[in-house]
């Protein structure tokens, strides 16, 4: 093995990441066409509704009843940063906020000091509905863990973009959703994000390789954790290593990387950041610092349900004339 390449690991549900990140959930789904209620126009029967991870026909219900999705839930102490390449998520939340957004958007929520809010997969299309998110857990200092919730949207019109190109052609595509690349720099993220502070080096991109394009990862500052999620394709070359699809390649921050893809496209997601050296107790949506503070977190959202919940079904959908728009709890709205 390369001295570039520390190890080498099974890519499995929900990806293992490195500190600061949390963990990644990837959803590939190939939904059915939508009903009325923008749900599947199939059968449900067979299936565990309310927590169908089942993956039959090659979707799932997730903890959805009616519409796809994970309707109302907590979370306090960390962000969560949502990658949508194909279909549609609709947001809503405990502070008032909501949205529609998808195909290469991303939403970045911090969480703090604690916010509800659902997200659900509208089926628009009659026919089918392809379906691909990628939600990654990024951890909160200390210092932030009960700021004030927010969130905000990096519209996909907006996100910085960058192509190579090999002599012969082939071409590789990085969006930069967190971090910069080749003098491009990203969205501003949250202002309490450890992605805030350049020092910490957040990289968060996603990449498609047509065959046999190439490209470089440039070297970091020692301590940085950095990792590839190898998801989709077939053989990669990292540094002459052949690595097969679905698995976490973590390298060595220190040495520029280069990337060869095989006869095949390949798709990988690519996170890299300095560590929170501070200690992560996490129970469910909660992430503190010590046991202490989750029970606190749990009476908390007992006593308070962090705001409660302003919408009228725990799963609520947007109508499916909205296109793509975000509502924020200050009363101000985008739309695309």
């Amino acid at each position: 093995m390369s001295n570039k390449i520390l190890n080498i690991s099974p890519l499995q549900m929900p990806w293992d990441t490195q500190n600061p990140f949390i963990f990644c959930a990837y959803h590939g789904d190939k939904y059915p066409g939508g009903n009325e209620n923008l749900g599947p126009n199939v059968s449900l029967a067979g299936r565990a509704i309310g927590q169908d991870f089942s993956g039959k026909d090659g979707w799932s219900m997730y903890h959805g009843h009616t519409v796809p999705g994970f309707p109302a839930h907590p979370h306090r102490g960390f962000e969560t940063v949502t990658i949508v390449t194909k279909g549609l998520v609709d947001h809503t939340d405990s502070v008032g906020g909501g949205g529609r957004f998808g195909n290469g958007d991303v939403q970045w929520l911090t969480a703090g000091k604690g916010v509800l809010h659902a997200e659900m997969f509208p089926l628009l299309n009659k026919e089918e509905n392809q379906f691909e998110l990628f939600q990654i857990w990024l951890n909160l200092p200390r210092k932030s863990k009960m700021v004030a919730p927010h969130y905000k949207m990096l519209w996909k019109e907006e996100i910085p973009e960058v192509i190579l190109e090999t002599t012969e052609g082939a071409k590789t595509t990085i969006n930069i959703v967190a971090g910069e690349y080749q003098g491009k720099k990203a969205l501003a993220p949250n202002p309490d994000s450890w992605a805030a502070d350049s020092n910490n080096e957040v990289q968060i991109w996603t990449v498609k390789m047509e065959p046999y394009a190439e490209m470089e990862i440039p070297a970091a500052q020692e301590g940085i954790n950095r990792g590839v999620y190898y998801y989709q394709g077939d053989t990669l070359a990292i540094e002459q290593q052949d690595i097969n699809v679905q698995q976490i390649i973590a390298l060595n921050p220190e040495e520029n990387v280069t990337l060869k893809n095989g006869e095949k496209p390949s798709e990988f997601l690519f996170l890299q950041g300095r560590p929170i050296n501070e200690p992560v107790v996490q129970y469910g949506p909660f992430v503190m610092n010590s046991q202490e503070e989750i029970h606190q977190a749990m009476m908390d959202y007992q006593r308070t349900q962090f705001g409660g919940w302003p919408w009228s079904s725990a799963d609520h959908v947007h109508p499916k004339e909205a296109g793509r728009f975000a509502e924020y709890g200050d009363g101000r709205r985008e739309e695309k």
